[in-house]
């Protein structure tokens, strides 16, 4: 059984366990607790953000990121406590494809498609300082488009741009050459499995070994998924492995590695967020930086 601070302190940023939403096309509104007190996820909850930051074009859903939710929530408190105006949430792949096919600004492999991203609206004088302590928090994507008077927030690897400097047009996902993954947490407990999904991939298949490392130690991988010479073919975005064996570990990233053949700028290896692994016996005790960056901890 895993220890209840490490249940309820599962991400390095987190927001109060609430948040509140609206849609600025459709006037959708929600405001959902989204974590129980135990630190586990309400279903339903969750279920009610998806709906709200659906494909504009086609009211498709997907399943929102517990990070960028967290991250989410985290921003709600800190621009001031009014519920996020969303501009722009989940965009299915073909609505993505229809908007790059009428020349708007997106990219080719935008996070948004894999429900990753939000476009959020700010007044104008509060985007400066609310982009900086996004970019402060070295999470995320973090873009500010200052004459459009939003933010743009992913869990993607960190980095950060503005509009003028956000080299859409250049496709810089093609080739796969932008592949990461994600954890589903931060935090562990060791023989505890972590679930890792991979993003951003733009030609498929790609070639996964069945062995990772964290620190230097071996790990084991393990997937639903087509085997080739040992390797797991994943054929899409949001492909989820199973890792184990995890020692532990202070903040430090899962190294996944590809196999041959790589489809054109495929990288070798491809690296998760970083994580921590504790003890059973002493998960979160005495680490700098316990708890995480909550909501009501920081202005």
């Amino acid at each position: 059984m895993l220890p209840a601070l490490l249940l309820a302190s599962r991400f390095f940023v987190m927001g109060d366990g609430t948040l509140s939403l609206v849609n600025a096309h459709t006037d959708d509104r929600a405001t959902v607790h989204y974590r129980r007190k135990d630190g586990s996820y309400a279903a339903d909850e969750l279920a009610r953000l998806r709906h709200v930051v659906r494909s504009q074009g086609d009211a498709r859903e997907i399943d929102v990121s517990l990070r960028l939710v967290e991250v989410l929530s985290w921003l709600e408190h800190t621009a001031g406590g009014k519920p996020l105006v969303v501009l722009s949430g989940y965009r299915s792949p073909d609505y993505n494809q229809g908007l790059k096919a009428q020349g708007k600004a997106v990219a080719g492999g935008s996070l948004h498609t894999e429900g990753l991203a939000t476009d959020l609206a700010f007044p104008r004088d509060q985007l400066p300082r609310l982009w900086h302590r996004v970019r402060d928090l070295d999470c995320c994507g973090a873009g500010y488009y200052a004459k459009e008077g939003f933010l743009h927030v992913d869990v993607g690897r960190p980095r950060f741009w503005e509009a003028t400097t956000s080299r859409v047009d250049e496709n810089l996902s093609a080739g796969n050459a932008r592949m990461f993954a994600r954890t589903e947490f931060d935090r562990y407990a060791t023989g505890e499995g972590m679930a890792v999904t991979l993003h951003a991939i733009t030609v498929p298949p790609v070639l996964i070994r069945r062995e990772a490392t964290l620190a230097g130690e071996r790990l084991r991988v393990d997937a639903e998924l087509p085997e080739h010479d040992g390797c797991y073919e994943v054929g899409a975005s949001g492909a989820r492995l199973r890792v184990s064996g995890a020692p532990r570990v202070h903040r430090a990233p899962v190294v996944l590695s590809t196999c041959e053949p790589r489809a054109e700028r495929t990288p070798e290896t491809v690296e998760t967020n970083p994580i921590e692994v504790y003890g059973t016996d002493t998960a979160l005790e005495g680490r700098e930086g316990t708890p995480a960056r909550a909501a009501g901890t920081r202005e």
